[in-house]
């Protein structure tokens, strides 16, 4: 039988989100990979396990996470029933729905129907009576923004879900959101952009609108899919997302590309971390951001990130150097596959 570690809050920092009443950990455990049906279970719960000994009380899934999709929150859910369930109340447990998830017109993007029913097959799989947060995953270009709020509003009115969050809005986008929201009576918790050192959208306005709106931020891939690690510093592995081309791909990661990465990891060396520590305490030196979301694909790698809290703080000079290291944020920008 699990048991929780008696002092795992003694070292995890917790930021509030916006200004609402809820603490998330600096560092939170995203499902996307490594916790479909495809993979180990006990891989899955050994990291989860080793989270929450850490302080990690936030872990974010959404319906299409696998694979195949819902698996993710298959295995979070027999999870949870093992190991998980006497601590319910100190988790915050959240899914999303805006990607596709079933064939034909009721299964993707922003309609009310989709995200309604998603919201109860992810509770259904989960073996959940309510999520802490409901995330639209994506604006829907097609479908009027007050019908895709309206659902998240429904959602929590109806007790499925506490709070309601978006993804990957831009900054018009969320500030529209916000107000939608706000008039509703369901204020909006978080919003969740893709952000690092190779991605600088959310500088663009986004993190003004939060501050200003008084709401969190969660930011995704601020290793940017694996690409701030150790883990192309030589190129790229036979084993890597990229030389799958799956969510990253390889023509993407061209020789100039695998040169900055090695002159941050310099940069991160003189600081005493790893690159992997250093991109997570880079998205954290900034307040407005209320956590990080990391991927993981073992044990070790749970730490790994938690590690990077011990030094969150960056000179100017380091930072001038990381700037110029990329060359400006255009061409610190590199995109991949949407996420999903």
């Amino acid at each position: 039988m699990y048991v929780a570690k008696e002092k795992r809050y003694d070292s995890m920092q917790y930021r509030r989100s916006g200004r609402s009443g809820i603490l998330l950990p600096a560092v939170s455990l995203g499902l996307w990979h490594n916790f479909g049906g495809v993979d180990n279970f006990e891989n899955s719960r050994a990291m989860l396990r080793r989270a929450f000994d850490l302080g990690i009380t936030h872990f974010d899934l959404a319906n299409n996470y696998g694979p195949p999709y819902g698996s993710a929150e298959e295995t979070f859910g027999e999870i949870l029933r093992k190991d998980f369930l006497p601590y319910r109340d100190q988790l915050i447990i959240s899914t999303k729905a805006g990607w596709d998830m079933w064939p034909g017109p009721y299964g993707d993007l922003g309609s009310r129907k989709y995200l309604l029913a998603s919201l109860d097959q992810s509770l259904k799989r989960m073996g959940l009576a309510y999520v802490d947060i409901f995330y639209h995953h994506r604006p829907d270009p097609e479908t009027p923004m007050e019908e895709s709020l309206g659902a998240l509003d429904t959602a929590v009115r109806s007790g499925r879900a506490l709070y309601a969050g978006i993804s990957a809005y831009n900054a018009e986008q969320t500030s529209k959101a916000i107000k939608i929201l706000r008039d509703l009576g369901t204020p909006c918790l978080i919003q969740q952009p893709k952000y690092s050192m190779l991605v600088r959208h959310p500088e663009e306005g986004l993190l003004d609108v939060l501050e200003k709106e008084g709401v969190g931020s969660i930011v995704f891939s601020p290793l940017a899919q694996g690409l701030l690690s150790d883990r192309y510093l030589h190129g790229i592995p036979d084993d890597s997302r990229a030389a799958r081309d799956f969510s990253l791909k390889k023509k993407d990661i061209g020789e100039s590309t695998l040169a900055r990465i090695r002159a941050l990891n310099g940069i991160a060396a003189q600081r005493g971390q790893t690159l992997a520590e250093m991109a997570v305490a880079w998205v954290l030196r900034d307040r407005r951001v209320t956590s990080a979301l990391v991927g993981t694909s073992k044990v070790s790698q749970v730490d790994d990130n938690v590690a990077a809290l011990k030094n969150l703080k960056f000179s100017a000079e380091e930072l001038r150097k990381i700037d110029g290291v990329l060359g400006g944020k255009k061409a610190a920008q590199i995109e991949s596959r949407p996420r999903k």
